[in-house]
């Protein structure tokens, strides 16, 4: 069964997900267009299925293969890109394809942004975190010593393809991780997904024990993207609780630099915000218990280890919520209510620190 979701604003696209996806690609080619298929490194069967499809109907695909995870999203490897797209000849009615998970369409999606001020991409997500969340919402951009993402451009794409099949060949660490963004879908807008994971926690964790429940999962999580995007493409305001979690968690991804999975720190983010706003007064001491109860069962990190909370303060301090000196966090005030948490006391903060701390926390 397809499933088409669509995202609306001022530059609406589809979300279709479903068997046969990738045949879809074949409605954005045409004699003579160029199309740069760029690609991590272990999917180059996809990527070149993808350009035999393309070049069936006339397109001059080329294939563009870059570094695995968060090694293709520097200057260097967009370069390359730009480099490429230079030496064929590209030009504004032509066409990028992102193939691999959210930091392959990250980067793909902002190649696509800065080559002659805006091209279109169409990304073909492979995992469960660039489909539910780095593919859909057009933010694109790459990571530099100082943060992540810090560099990058709004560019929506112009239809997003991915068949759930796809996602089956994860490794189930790298499944489980993106199982973060889905779960932060269900505390801050759709509580379902929290009962659907709670109902079967290994399942859920699992593409191929249940692909009806991972279909549901995934759907539910572009809709809550999809709704919000629509109504805030350049995060403004509202596309900010889309950010619940990610402050401490990319904090995490900096100091370790970038040898954390972007799920599992995005986890640990979701505790740490859920123990500052306890103690904020906006959540009560079951709503925060819930959070490690969800994510524990899925196998996701609840905790960081001590002794790095100078590293993580200066790294919060350079997140794009930040306004001046005043740290500005996606909290909830209740199940699916989000707010803004402005300018907590370090005192409260520390202390957030502390309970997410564990001497010993294991590694998947």
């Amino acid at each position: 069964m397809t499933r088409t979701i669509e995202v609306g604003g001022e530059r609406p696209y589809a979300v279709r997900l479903g068997a046969g996806a990738l045949s879809a690609l074949a409605a954005h080619a045409r004699p003579g267009r160029r199309v740069l298929v760029v690609h991590q490194r272990g999917r180059e069967e996809l990527a070149r299925s993808a350009a035999e499809v393309l070049a069936a109907e006339g397109a001059l695909p080329e294939l563009a293969p870059v570094p695995d995870a968060e090694a293709a999203k520097t200057v260097e490897v967009l370069a390359g890109l730009w480099e490429q797209l230079g030496r064929s000849g590209s030009t504004r009615s032509d066409l990028v394809v992102g193939v691999g998970g959210g930091a392959t369409t990250d980067l793909a999606g902002f190649a696509a942004a800065s080559w002659l001020r805006g091209v279109d991409v169409v990304q073909l997500p492979t995992s469960l975190l660039a489909v539910v969340d780095a593919a859909v919402g057009g933010k694109t951009g790459i990571n530099t010593a100082e943060g992540k993402n810090l560099v990058g451009a709004f560019h929506p794409p112009v239809e997003v393809l991915c068949d759930p099949a796809w996602l089956t060949t994860q490794p189930r660490a790298d499944y489980v991780s993106g199982l973060a963004e889905v779960v932060k879908c269900g505390f801050i807008a759709d509580p379902r997904i929290l009962e659907l994971v709670q109902a079967d926690p290994v399942a859920a964790g699992d593409p191929r024990a249940d692909p009806d429940l991972a279909a549901e999962l995934i759907a539910r999580a572009v809709q809550v993207k999809a709704d919000v995007v629509a109504a805030d493409l350049t995060e403004s305001s509202l596309r900010e609780i889309l950010n619940y979690g990610h402050t401490f968690g990319h904090a995490i991804e900096q100091v370790e630099g970038y040898t954390w999975r972007h799920g599992d720190a995005v986890a640990v983010g979701m505790v740490f915000v859920a123990e500052l706003a306890h103690r904020a007064g906006l959540i009560d001491g079951a709503l925060l218990e819930r959070h490690r109860e969800v994510l524990d069962a899925v196998g996701l990190p609840t905790a960081y280890r001590p002794g790095r909370w100078t590293d993580l303060r200066t790294a919060m301090g350079r997140d794009k919520k930040t306004r001046g000196a005043t740290l500005r966090f996606v909290a909830l005030e209740g199940l699916a209510r989000p707010t803004r948490l402005e300018g907590p006391t370090e005192e409260d903060l520390q202390s957030a620190y502390l309970a997410v701390c564990e001497d010993t926390v294991p590694r998947r």
